[in-house]
């Protein structure tokens, strides 16, 4: 067993961020939490958890809860796992600028706004540790799946930068590379589409029915789904390895993906991911 870190986690309320939060709490690590909603901050709080309340899409919340965070540790932090986030789906031409503004103001900005007022204390330190949860979809591009596309390719970019910038300094960089996870991400994603796109407007709107229903279904919509766990124990090696990896991916189509991208022209991987659903 390593020494005890400190770990804030953004993203709890359910899923990766639950049950990331609890796997390292049983590790004997200090977890600090946070969700959006206030009903789940007190929830998590319940359940033993120091849990703030952080809207990644609103600066002022991000500031005001790494003030609370930086109290509750004197000054101190390990680990930054940024979790947070949520899918916007719909065809690329089907979501307008603020949709997809809204989409990049959680999973983008406001994770890099929060991670820049992290490093000062990590960079003091002399270490620590930033863990973003990127995606399958942040280094190959689905179908129907364009915002969340676009903000986790960004969001490797950023990251990829910053390891380089944060070279020396002993902050690591490390991102996690999820696919299919059972969660309640579909779910989520299910309440954004009936929010932003009228299907009844679109050229794709048969295409949409058959998305529906994959974002309805009950249980894994897609093979090689792996529980939550997966993606905590990447998570767990990455906080406790001597030297962390750069990338960590779960799933077996992350690890099938990655390869055939290195391996294949583009229009060929295209054949292959347009057949995708």
């Amino acid at each position: 067993m390593t020494s005890s870190k400190i770990i804030f986690i953004t993203g709890c309320s359910s899923g990766i961020g639950y049950t990331t939060a609890h796997v390292l709490k049983q590790r004997g690590h200090q977890v600090i939490c946070s969700a959006r909603k206030s009903i789940d901050v007190m929830r998590l709080q319940q359940e033993g958890f120091t849990c703030l309340q952080l809207d990644l899409a609103d600066s002022d919340s991000i500031k005001g809860a790494v003030k609370e965070l930086l109290i509750l540790t004197e000054g101190k932090l390990d680990v930054l796992f940024n979790n947070g986030a949520y899918g916007q789906p719909g065809a690329v031409e089907d979501l307008s600028r603020d949709v997809l503004r809204s989409q990049f103001e959680t999973n983008f900005f406001g994770t890099h706004e929060l991670t820049n007022l992290v490093i000062p204390v990590m960079r003091q330190q002399g270490y620590g540790r930033i863990i973003y949860n990127s995606s399958i979809l942040g280094f190959v591009a689905l179908k129907f799946r364009g915002a969340y596309n676009a903000s986790k390719f960004a969001l490797e970019g950023l990251a990829d930068t910053l390891r380089l910038e944060l070279r020396g300094s002993g902050v690591h960089i490390v991102l996690i590379e999820p696919g299919p996870i059972s969660s309640d991400f579909r779910k989520n994603a299910m309440q954004m589409f009936q929010d932003n796109v009228d299907p009844n407007l679109s050229v794709h709107q048969s295409t949409y029915q058959a998305m529906v229903a994959r974002l309805e279904k009950v249980g894994p919509a897609a093979p090689f789904t792996l529980p939550a766990t997966a993606v905590a124990a990447k998570v767990l090696a990455a906080i406790e390895a001597a030297h962390p990896r750069c990338r960590y991916p779960v799933t077996f189509p992350t690890y099938l993906f990655g390869f055939l991208k290195r391996l294949l022209p583009t229009a060929w991987l295209d054949r292959i991911l347009v057949s995708v659903e």
